[in-house]
């Protein structure tokens, strides 16, 4: 799920940027920044990112400024700029080139400056900082809380639509075997008569017939996964592994009642039913 929070702290001893985003993903993916005097810590605080969000891209980003520490500081090599220098005059008064950018030249050679190392944080300075991080982690994650129980709501909407419109199968579900059985009736009639009639094969293809018509055990098996789908939501740990199998399960006689039914208006439903379903499907995705 999406989620968002920062901290800024700037005060006379440090400048602290932390911002920690979250967007849609299947596992758990975090790519982080941080500043090079943290990044002892950035193990730490990955982890508990990991441990938090659970799921999702997530991107961390740490800036950190000691404002009292002037240890980081670029240092000259005087005596392999002096080296570089000597070596780049004697080679142009060599081929008789311009030496006013000499200096210049010899600057931007490898390793003409180095970096001092910058100092580690002070304990009593990592916590101001952690818990700064603990504060942005919390915005993030309530934003996705947020998301979350709209989410949560949308589910058992789409849940409690594909109920209704079962109720609307089940009424339509009488006619249709009435309409069903006079057909058959005028079918048998016809074929009776016939001087090809085989008894035997007559009893097979009706029960073949009417076990393919009934839907009676897919409404029942429908109904208790839609039971379970609510039961599944409303506990208290994340279950999304299982609500997309849940799902699944409501697909299959979602189908099997369409393709059983040979009846418009019960076709009509079992599309808005697919509907419903694919939102929700759609939904899980974002859930652990």
């Amino acid at each position: 799920m999406t989620g968002f929070g920062s901290v800024n702290i700037d005060n006379e001893s440090m400048n602290l940027l932390i911002e920690i985003k979250s967007l849609n993903s299947k596992g758990l993916d975090i790519s982080s920044k941080v500043s090079h005097a943290l990044s002892e810590k950035e193990v730490e605080l990955r982890n508990h990112l990991g441990k938090v969000l659970e799921r999702g891209k997530i991107n961390l980003l740490v800036i950190y400024t000691n404002k009292k520490n002037t240890a980081e500081r670029a240092v000259v090599n005087k005596d392999l700029v002096g080296q570089y220098y000597k070596d780049l005059k004697a080679t142009a008064q060599a081929v008789g080139a311009d030496e006013q950018d000499l200096f210049r030249l010899a600057m931007m050679m490898p390793d003409a400056y180095t970096v001092s190392p910058v100092a580690a944080v002070s304990e009593e300075e990592w916590q101001i900082i952690y818990e700064a991080f603990l504060v942005a982690l919390k915005k993030c994650d309530n934003f996705r809380c947020i998301e979350g129980e709209v989410m949560l709501q949308m589910m058992k909407d789409c849940t409690n639509k594909i109920t209704k419109l079962l109720t609307e199968i089940e009424k339509f579900d009488p006619q249709r075997l009435i309409t069903i059985r006079e057909k058959l009736h005028q079918q048998v009639k016809d074929f009776i008569s016939s001087e090809h009639f085989d008894a035997n094969r007559f009893e097979q293809e009706l029960i073949y017939y009417v076990e393919r018509l009934d839907i009676n055990e897919e409404k029942v098996r429908l109904k208790s996964h839609l039971n379970y789908f609510l039961e599944t939501l409303n506990e208290p740990i994340s279950n999304g592994k299982k609500l997309n199998f849940i799902t699944q399960e409501m697909g299959r006689e979602i189908n099997t009642i369409g393709s059983k039914a040979n009846d418009a208006q019960i076709q009509h439903l079992v599309v808005q039913m697919k509907d419903e379903l694919e939102k929700m499907k759609e939904q899980l995705n974002n859930v652990v």
